[in-house]
């Protein structure tokens, strides 16, 4: 005796119903992504203030900081601390050399109307936004900005305004 074989198929309906489903998805993602539909975006502030700094290593494991185009010592980081500094700039400079840039050239430390800090390099295009660290590391950059500013007597001032910046309590509520 032979027993009559059943073949079961999955419903076309729920194919056609799952078929239809992913490109609805598909087309409803491109034209968002297309359009910039339902993004947010982060106005674009105006930079208030830009310093050039070149950083040098030294052999005692020292950073010395100049402003670009200037020979006088503008900042010195000390040997054996100040991680997150030296992970930014090692970043940064990591960057550079994959890219073949100068390794000479200077980064671009700003200060944007709406008190974030950023470094960059202009050279790669690289920008690293320094409130994203928490406030400890933001101060790190905020001291180097004022202590490189032009004029020491404003130094203390922007220290200041830099260290209470509304990024430096980032993601805390008011």
């Amino acid at each position: 005796m032979n027993a009559p074989h059943h073949r079961e198929s999955f419903p076309r309906a729920m194919l056609w119903a799952a078929a239809t489903l992913v490109v609805t998805s598909l087309a409803g993602a491109t034209l968002a992504h297309l359009t910039s539909d339902g993004r947010s975006a982060m106005p674009v502030a105006a930079e208030v203030e830009i310093r050039d700094l070149r950083f040098e290593d030294r052999p005692e494991g020292t950073i010395a900081i100049f402003r670009d185009g200037e020979r006088q010592l503008a900042d010195v980081i000390p040997a054996g601390g100040n991680g997150f500094i030296r992970g930014v700039l090692r970043g940064l400079a990591r960057e550079r050399v994959r890219q073949h840039g100068a390794a000479s050239a200077p980064f671009r430390l700003t200060r944007w109307a709406d008190g974030r800090l950023s470094v960059a390099d202009p050279s790669t295009g690289r920008s690293v936004d320094l409130g994203a660290f928490g406030p400890a590391n933001y101060g790190a950059f905020a001291r180097i900005f004022a202590a490189t500013a032009p004029h020491l007597g404003t130094a203390a001032a922007l220290a200041d305004s830099a260290l209470t910046s509304p990024v430096a309590n980032h993601g805390r509520a008011n």
